[in-house]
């Protein structure tokens, strides 16, 4: 990029040399309209070649669509069809029963305890949905066992009005918040200058590490930081570039074993690198990263080291007691610097809770807010809420202290060994790959055969409710405790494979139904449109008014 901003200042100095010759015979007037248009034609070159968070290419395409999408009779059609789509998907997801109607006022009298349990059970309960009980859900509730369930409850019950934002009323909960983080800097090996905070989930997690990263760069002088990142890391990692201003640096993945690719990392990297990040493992096809030579690079350049393991978090620190012994990903690994890793996920606890961890206090620093001045008192917050649920914290506590290490060693073995179990006999079906070597929990299947999205969708057909990938069309899925039940993975592989067979008669057939709808979107070659229908997915969710 520093060779078009050269390209860029060689126009700027020609184009103001040719304006001082022609300003020479010109009025004041004159010169100040002239001066004020090439300058206003400089910059949009200038942001045109040198945009901090698109490369040409991107700026080139995003500029063409945007242009053909203003012609009215293309912008009446695309909106039209957008709002058929959006009405469409609203109407399959979000369905009520003749008769039902929402709720968008207060009652004039508030209800009972009674009555409102009644209207719940009445109105709301039998809406249904998937019965993930059933274990045929990927991934989405890790345990939710009545036992559990029981003790999360309790730990509600007991802590509902708590809110960490006062330990001096809540000591109780602040120690709670304290031993979580302390516990799980232990499971990743950290050292004793080891440090983190709890959140409200992986993303935030994500978003508070590469806040520190952003902040660390900018006291360098850096306008807009980097971030390096195989295309299989988490959308987080997306959010977080486009709500810090910074720029999201992808590298491709090794084509073979789907891991990042390193030697592209290392070309990447420059000036403005501001942390580097591998996961362990990705989410799509859960594929361990290389995280030791991810590390070497942050190390040698001097450059801070994310592992996210939100996924696998509560997996991976047993895996060797379980078994199943993992290349190197934690805190003794050189380079690293921070960790994220979800409790709400395999650590079992209720939605929502996770844990950041760091190497050292000077990562975490950046993510503190502090207000020293507010007239309301000196305001100082760990990450991005003020006031939270303590109840979470201590359903978070209670469900580490019900499993303890052997609890989660255990759960390993069987959560491994089920994956592993899956990725084999899917491998083995024709028409059918997996991708790379899914060592721990999730299991990604491609065909090279086949639209995938028709296997998805007659999985879809008989209960199962996978997740749908792209780039590559693939769909994974995220093994839980509810698989390990007896015959459910054996169901699974049975489902795949009479269903392969099917398709196998006719592989050159079109997908239908919602299998196409997914197809269709991954080709859309202006992503804004996925993005504009994805928006309206999101208002159909907090919509009120009937779905025609």
């Amino acid at each position: 990029m520093d060779e078009y901003k050269e390209i860029a200042l060689l126009y700027a100095d020609e184009t103001r040399r040719k304006v001082n010759e022609l300003c020479s015979g010109l009025e004041a007037w004159q010169i100040i309209a002239y001066s004020v248009g090439v300058t206003l034609l400089l910059n949009w070159l200038y942001n045109f070649l040198c945009h901090p968070r698109l490369t040409i290419k991107q700026r080139i395409v995003q500029n063409f669509f945007k242009f053909v999408k203003s012609l009215p009779i293309i912008k009446d059609k695309i909106k039209a069809e957008i709002d058929k789509n959006v009405s469409d998907i609203a109407r399959d997801l979000f369905p009520l029963k003749p008769g039902d109607s929402y709720i968008t006022e207060l009652p004039a009298k508030g209800l009972t305890r009674e009555n409102i349990l009644n209207k719940v059970n009445k109105d709301y309960k039998p809406m249904g949905g998937i019965d993930w009980k059933g274990g045929k859900v990927s991934g989405c509730v890790y345990a939710g066992t009545d036992e559990l369930a029981a003790l999360a409850a309790t730990m509600y019950e007991d802590f509902a009005w708590t809110n960490p934002l006062h330990p001096d009323v809540f000591p109780d909960v602040r120690k709670m918040e304290a031993e979580i983080v302390a516990m799980t800097l232990k499971m990743f090996n950290a050292s004793k200058s080891g440090c983190g905070t709890m959140t409200s989930g992986g993303t935030e997690s994500i978003l508070m590490a590469l806040a520190s990263y952003r902040d660390l760069a900018t006291e360098r002088g850096i306008e807009y930081p980097e971030i390096i990142a195989p295309v299989s890391a988490h959308a987080a990692f997306d959010k977080a570039a486009h709500y810090f201003r910074m720029k999201l640096v992808h590298v491709p993945l090794d084509p073979v074993t789907q891991q990042a690719d390193v030697r592209a990392m290392r070309r990447k990297i420059n000036k403005r690198t501001a942390v580097l990040v591998g996961s362990a493992p990705m989410f799509p096809f859960g594929v361990m990263d290389p995280i030791e030579k991810i590390a070497e690079l942050g190390d040698y350049y001097n450059i801070p080291v994310h592992v996210d393991s939100c996924l696998g978090g509560f997996l991976v620190p047993f895996m060797e007691k379980a078994g199943f012994p993992l290349a190197p990903f934690d805190f003794r690994v050189k380079g690293v610097t921070s960790i994220s890793a979800d409790t709400h996920k395999y650590g079992y606890a209720p939605k929502g809770s996770s844990v950041i961890m760091y190497s050292e206090k000077k990562f975490r620093h950046p993510q503190f807010f502090v207000s020293p001045d507010w007239t309301g008192g000196i305001y100082a917050t760990p990450t991005i809420g003020g006031s939270r649920a303590g109840a979470i914290i201590a359903a978070c506590w209670a469900t580490m202290m019900y499993f303890g290490e052997d609890g989660y060693v255990e759960n390993t073995r069987k959560i491994v060994s089920t994956t592993r179990k899956v990725a084999e006999e899917v491998g083995k079906i024709p028409g059918l790959f997996v991708y790379g070597n899914p060592e721990v929990s999730v299991v990604g299947v491609g065909s090279k055969v086949f639209n995938i999205y028709r296997l998805s969708g007659a999985l879809t057909e008989r209960g199962w409710n996978l997740n749908s990938l792209q780039f590559p069309s693939s769909f994974h899925l995220c093994v839980t405790l509810r698989q390990t039940f007896p015959g459910v993975a054996e169901q699974f592989i049975q489902d795949v494979k009479e269903c392969t067979e099917e398709i196998m008669k006719t592989p050159n057939e079109k997908a239908s139904g919602s299998a196409a709808l997914y197809g269709t979107a991954q080709a859309i070659p202006d992503r804004s449109l996925v993005t504009d229908m994805a928006r309206g997915y999101l208002d159909a969710y907090y919509s009120t008014d009937p779905i025609e």
